[in-house]
């Protein structure tokens, strides 16, 4: 059975095990940290790793040729499709690259073996291109090696989805779409300024993932990934982290699995890195870091805040909990509350 709900698929997912969720109660988790590098704090979220195997992810999926993403016309809406014998994992902040523009998507989904096409929601990241970029191929998406470096785009991504439009489409400034647009906007002109030299690729110059493939963004964020990536690399049991941004908490990824949080670390560290090189100052650098009791607490504002859920394949549902200060999602297996991923916003 297929359909659409809230820009999601409705279908048939089989799911491995995962951790348990018990409605309200807190999860033994013990925080680490901070491991610091200019105006970038990582805390590392240990626990116990749930049994089972370890989901493969977009990116493996892609480079593997196991997955396929492809356009389908429309700005908000790709197509996706597992065509080998094992789960693949989705996460919402993924950047596919390729078809007739770039695109981030916005739902985490696990896509089933032999799946078929289906229809998965995404945003645009580059606003300013509908056609076919050099070798590549204008139908489907090469690759998923990174992530959106800004968690005011992931509040954005987070709300419903657009109703899918055609390309070309006016969209008015409170569109969600738009936003996103003026963000990747933001998020070149702050790192050019930051890092003292043009992010924009001249095949694209409105390209997010383009930019982010800047060689001299890269040698900027090298420091922080030498500092930093070991760290998430070292014990077992960490199942996710927590970072702070120029003194302040600012979003939070955890996982059921160790070995998930392992193959997502590099990306979601880049990520982290980008956005801390587009929001340096020189003052907020030096502020005094959050604790880890600070850090223990945002992960429990966003595990006890009311939880509103949405179905998004029979298997698979959304809780969203929202407070004043931040925005918590959780994808979990509706068949027992186990859950497959956690984020936390800040707004």
């Amino acid at each position: 059975m297929r359909k659409i709900l809230g820009g999601a698929l409705v279908a048939l997912v089989l799911l491995v095990p995962a951790a348990r969720a018990e409605e309200g109660a807190p999860d033994a988790y013990r925080i680490s940290g901070p491991v610091t590098h200019d105006n970038l704090a990582i805390y590392l979220v240990h626990g116990k790793s749930a049994p089972g195997p370890v989901l493969l992810t977009l990116q493996e999926a892609l480079a593997q040729a196991k997955a396929k993403v492809h356009e389908k016309g429309d700005v908000n809406e790709l197509e996706i499709e597992n065509v080998g014998d094992k789960e693949v994992f989705v996460q919402a902040g993924d950047i596919v690259k390729g078809g007739q523009q770039d695109r981030v998507l916005s739902v985490s989904l696990i896509v089933p073996p032999k799946s078929g096409r289906m229809p998965i929601a995404a945003f645009c990241v580059e606003p300013r291109r509908w056609t076919k970029r050099g070798a590549e191929d204008a139908k489907n998406f090469g690759s998923a090696d990174a992530m959106m470096p800004s968690k005011q785009s992931k509040l954005v991504m987070a709300k419903p989805a657009p109703a899918p439009q055609p390309a070309g489409t006016p969209v008015e400034e409170s569109d969600p779409q738009q936003k996103v647009w003026s963000d990747v906007a933001r998020i070149q002109g702050k790192l050019s300024a930051n890092i003292g030299s043009p992010v924009a690729a001249p095949q694209s110059q409105s390209s997010l993932e383009l930019s982010l493939e800047n060689k001299s963004l890269e040698k900027a964020e090298a420091p922080y990934v030498a500092a930093l990536k070991p760290a998430g690399e070292s014990d077992d049991d960490i199942v996710g982290y927590v970072m702070a941004v120029n003194g302040k908490l600012a979003t939070a990824d955890l996982y059921p699995w160790n070995g998930l949080f392992r193959k997502m670390w590099p990306k979601l560290l880049r990520a982290s890195v980008t956005e801390a090189l587009a929001e340096r100052d020189g003052a907020a650098a030096a502020a005094a870091l959050p604790s880890t009791a600070d850090a223990q607490s945002f992960l429990d504002r966003g595990g006890k805040a009311p939880a509103s859920t949405s179905k998004l394949t029979r298997e698979v549902s959304q809780k969203k909990r929202e407070t004043a200060d931040m925005l918590a999602v959780e994808t979990e297996r509706r068949s027992d509350g186990s859950w497959l991923y956690r984020s936390y916003i800040a707004k």
